[in-house]
C-alpha cells in the first residue's frame, strides 16, 4: 500500500505534540492558545451566517425559478 510521506510526517507530528501533554486535550488546547497569542497574528473571525426561515427560503427559490 503506498504512504504520502507528508501525511506520514504530519502524523508523526500530531502523535510527537500529543505526548508531550500526556494525551491530555484541555492541556493541548491551552498550549495552542499561547503559541497564538505569542505568534503576534491577527486573528480574524467573521459573523455566523444567519438562516433565513423556511418559508422565505421556499418563496426566494420559486421566484428565481420564474426568472
Amino acid at each position: 500500500m503506498w504512504t504520502d510521506p507528508i501525511v506520514e510526517e504530519v502524523r508523526k507530528n500530531r502523535e510527537e505534540f500529543a505526548a508531550q501533554f500526556n494525551f491530555d486535550i484541555r492541556a493541548m488546547v491551552k498550549a495552542l492558545q499561547e503559541m497564538e497569542k505569542e505568534s503576534g497574528r491577527k486573528l480574524v473571525s467573521f459573523a455566523p451566517n444567519v438562516l433565513k426561515e423556511k418559508s422565505e427560503r421556499v418563496e426566494d427559490s420559486s421566484q428565481k425559478s420564474s426568472c
